[in-house]
């Protein structure tokens, strides 16, 4: 009877509906569901810890070598001193040679052999020297003449720049200092063409109590060295007072003589051609070269082909 009983009371008790079965399903599903992801959760972020560690080490050990190589790749030559172009001329002619003798008798006649060396302490960089001419007329007066040339080299250096510019600063500076003499009148300045790199001529009147003279002042810039003539003339006790045209001719003259014995002191060509005629191209010196075609010079050497004598010889016998 009890166990019937028993059977009875658990009839009696109201089964449980499938929705209040489904609910706790569900509740016992999200249960398991936060405990494996809260034992999860460490492992992620020890995971992620030690991805994020050993990022971070490569991008130091990255950026190390990054900034090795910069600091490998910093080249000598930006501490390296600026360099300036070679010097072309590297020294000068002795002063008082660099004008033929014709030049000096037209120019100083009565002292063409009077040439005074200005002396320097360093020839190779700047020299100097003058005449001076008087020619004496008696009572209708005397004609004066004196004569300058001035030459400075300039060395090319890292500060101060290359040799070349400095001669053209000092071109420039002698031209302007010429226009500036005291007393000077008619000042007038002419550029020259055909005398070396750049060349002009200053020239005017300047009064003095013996007389009138008649200034010309012609300078020069040949690579790295200035070539200065100063040249002038005066009539004196009464002597007519020489034309300043035929002055300035003879100064120009004179400058193209100098320029030219300096270009040849430095093996640039021995004549006045090399202060106004350009090197020779590429081309034509090639064309020069043992390895080139036969040049013209070496059709007119002295042997000759037969066919050439009996051509000769046939050409002297009908002469005859």
């Amino acid at each position: 009877m009890q166990r019937a009983a028993q059977r009875d009371d658990r009839a009696l008790e109201v089964p449980p509906t499938p929705s209040r079965r489904s609910g706790s399903d569900r509740r016992a599903r999200r249960l398991r569901r936060a405990l494996v992801c809260a034992a999860a959760v460490p492992a992620m972020l020890i995971t992620a810890a030690c991805s994020s560690g050993s990022g971070d080490s490569k991008a130091e050990a990255g950026s190390e070598n990054t900034s090795q190589s910069a600091a490998g790749s910093t080249t000598p030559s930006a501490s390296a001193s600026p360099t300036v172009r070679a010097a072309a001329y590297q020294k000068l002619p002795e002063p008082c040679g660099v004008l033929s003798k014709k030049t000096l008798t037209e120019l100083v006649p009565k002292g063409a052999k009077s040439g005074k060396d200005g002396g320097s302490d360093d020839p190779s960089a700047r020299s100097s020297c003058s005449w001076d001419s008087l020619d004496n007329n008696g009572v209708k007066g005397s004609q004066f003449r004196w004569l300058h040339v001035s030459l400075l080299r300039f060395d090319s250096d890292a500060t101060r720049g290359s040799g070349d510019d400095q001669a053209h600063t000092y071109f420039g500076r002698q031209s302007e200092d010429a226009k500036a003499v005291d007393g000077a009148k008619n000042v007038k300045v002419v550029p020259l063409s055909g005398t070396g790199a750049e060349a002009a001529a200053v020239r005017y009147d300047l009064k003095k109590k013996e007389g009138l003279f008649r200034q010309q002042t012609a300078v020069a810039r040949v690579e790295n060295a200035v070539v200065t003539v100063d040249y002038n003339g005066a009539g004196l006790a009464g002597e007519k007072t020489p034309d300043a045209d035929d002055l300035a001719k003879a100064a120009e003259k004179a400058l193209k003589e100098a320029v030219a014995a300096v270009s040849a002191a430095n093996g640039e060509g021995s004549a006045q051609n090399s202060a106004t005629t350009p090197p020779a191209s590429p081309s034509r010196s090639a064309s020069r070269s043992p390895s080139g075609s036969p040049s013209k010079s070496a059709s007119k050497s002295p042997s000759k082909s037969p066919s050439a004598k009996a051509s000769a010889a046939r050409a002297a016998v009908a002469k005859s």
